[in-house]
């Protein structure tokens, strides 16, 4: 059978003056078959040679193969830079003449022209090869990562109930869980991440931030930073609302609070009642 999206090996059939047609070696019937351009022909094609190729649609959404290997495949998750954005969608380079389309209702965010973004490839339901920036069920849970270990992605998609889904090197399945997202992330930036736990199914949990331990230095710091460009008083103390804490600080109350009490600790603050200063001012 023919593999639509996949590289396969197929047997040369039949020669006419503009290719060869290609056919699994086991094929069905007379339309089991797919075309190869003359000018994608191997040198010293004949018929009952082997030849493995990609197969995909042409511009009139004819099967077609060819011997070029694109920059992904079926069922893959790959970074593709963006050729241009049209009226149904963005066009992307896999590395074969017929660009890649990216529908508009297969993308996150919107994309420009230039952008790298992470895809997936999948086949529509008007059988054609589609990209799609819905990476999820795509991703592998098979990773060689473990709790505490460092690791490198791409922030996919955001979500107000679960935090921000996260491709570890670009393949693996991670997440920041929503009380571990601070600061102004954004879909399609690279994070650097501390696995906090490897889930049962394979699927990592990850975070921004060190633990408390190391975390704490650069907390303390960032809060004397904020005193000072306010003019050495903070507008509110470690007994403030999470929420206010989390919008002002990006970190949690508890960790605020470690923070305080660090400085307070070394001298550097004063806790009044509704608000936080500098014990000297500079």
């Amino acid at each position: 059978m023919i593999q639509l999206g996949r590289m396969q090996k197929l047997k040369v059939v039949k020669k006419v003056e503009f290719g060869v047609y290609l056919a699994p070696e086991y094929a069905s019937g007379q339309d089991e078959k797919v075309l190869l351009p003359v000018k994608q022909i191997p040198e010293g094609t004949d018929i009952g040679i082997e030849i493995e190729v990609f197969v995909y649609k042409d511009s009139k959404d004819r099967m077609i193969s060819t011997t070029r290997t694109p920059k992904i495949i079926l069922g893959e998750v790959k970074r593709l830079q963006v050729i241009e954005v049209g009226k149904i969608g963005a066009f992307l380079d896999w590395g074969l003449e017929k660009d890649l389309l990216l529908p508009f209702r297969e993308q996150t965010e919107k994309v420009s022209e230039h952008d790298s973004v992470l895809v997936a490839l999948y086949i529509d339901k008007s059988e054609r090869l589609c990209a799609t920036m819905n990476v999820y069920k795509y991703l592998s849970t098979e990773s060689p990562y473990q709790k505490e270990d460092r690791v490198v992605g791409c922030v996919y998609e955001i979500s107000r109930e679960f935090g921000a889904f996260v491709a570890v090197d670009d393949k693996y399945s991670g997440l920041i869980p929503k009380k571990e997202l601070y600061g102004d992330i954004k879909i399609g930036e690279q994070i650097e991440a501390r696995v906090l736990a490897v889930k049962e199914d394979g699927k990592l949990d990850l975070s921004v931030r060190e633990k408390a331990y190391l975390q704490i230095e650069k907390d303390a710091e960032k809060v004397l930073q904020s005193i000072e460009q306010n003019k050495g008083v903070l507008p509110f103390n470690d007994k403030a609302d999470p929420e206010l804490i989390r919008e002002e600080m990006q970190m949690s109350k508890n960790e605020f609070k470690r923070a305080v009490g660090h400085l307070l600790k070394t001298g550097k603050i004063l806790i009044k009642e509704n608000c936080i200063e500098l014990a000297i001012k500079k």
